[in-house]
């Protein structure tokens, strides 16, 4: 099996390519995906250079991209988000990343994050090597109390059944804001996991789960000694139905919210759809 380590070079240039390109070209066209959803020219672009570079420095592994699809299920399997955070992008808020891991067997091994307008930072890791933003070794927070938590939330869901999905979320969002220190919603997860395993906040959770808004931000959390889960805070899989990055002092009071929030949630779903 190819070196996870020889792939960093190659997955960091291509990074590099994808965020030259994104602060050198202008948006042009926004084309719509569904119900508030959203890609730019750019995104498109980016995708199909990224895709070409590492075809010709990688034709042995398969690709996955958010916008031309492809294959993420082979044994070696790049998976990338060209901006995650596009909704952002197009509006000129700074606030969103190009997301770039390789799945093993469809679990994320390697992971870089370059953030285009905040100065380019960039984060990696490798599996079994540690978290690094812009070379020096990150680790998660060790916040020990709710209170003094900064809790990041994923975007409120879009589309087909929207208004049922954003109940759970509705219902989180809420308790969080009773018990945690700042609720924040950045619009990007790859940023929201990046910040988790630097400790610039303590826990960020998405009540859904694409590989390539994810795959990145969960090696990079998990080398960074974040807990990485799914809803029911069981092992985190790339067909997991939610991604929740927390450090582990906090990981059984937020699992608590969690829970609490779920049963308010389905409860109210379940007396609204009760015969009158």
């Amino acid at each position: 099996m190819t070196d996870l380590k020889d792939l960093l070079p190659i997955a960091q240039a291509a990074v590099d390519l994808a965020s030259r390109f994104i602060k050198e070209h202008p948006v042009e066209r926004v084309v719509s995906k569904g119900d508030r959803d959203m890609a730019s020219d750019v995104d498109v672009k980016v995708e199909r250079a990224v895709r070409d570079f590492l075809q010709t420095e990688t034709p042995h592994m398969a690709f996955l991209g958010e916008e031309d699809g492809g294959d993420g299920s082979s044994e070696l399997s790049w998976v990338l988000d060209p901006i995650d955070g596009t909704a952002n992008f197009v509006r000129g808020i700074p606030l969103c990343a190009v997301s770039l891991a390789v799945l093993h067997h469809g679990r994320p091994a390697l992971g870089v994050i370059e953030l285009p307008f905040l100065q380019g930072i960039q984060y990696h890791a490798v599996e079994g090597h540690g978290a690094f933003r812009d070379g020096a070794a990150i680790s998660a927070s060790t916040t020990k109390s709710l209170p003094d938590a900064i809790v990041a939330v994923g975007d409120y869901a879009v589309g087909v059944d929207a208004a049922a999905k954003n109940r759970r979320r509705l219902a989180l969002t809420t308790l969080l804001a009773d018990r945690v220190q700042r609720v924040r919603m950045f619009g990007t997860a790859a940023i929201d996991l990046a910040w988790a395993a630097e400790g610039r906040i303590d826990a960020c959770m998405s009540l859904s789960n694409k590989p390539w808004d994810v795959a990145a931000g969960v090696i990079i959390s998990r080398e960074a000694g974040a807990d990485v889960v799914g809803l029911a805070g069981e092992e985190h899989y790339a067909n997991s139905e939610a991604t929740i990055a927390v450090t582990p002092t906090l990981r059984s009071g937020l699992f608590e919210l969690i829970e609490s929030a779920i049963k308010d949630a389905d409860g109210s779903e379940s007396h609204e759809n009760a015969p009158q």
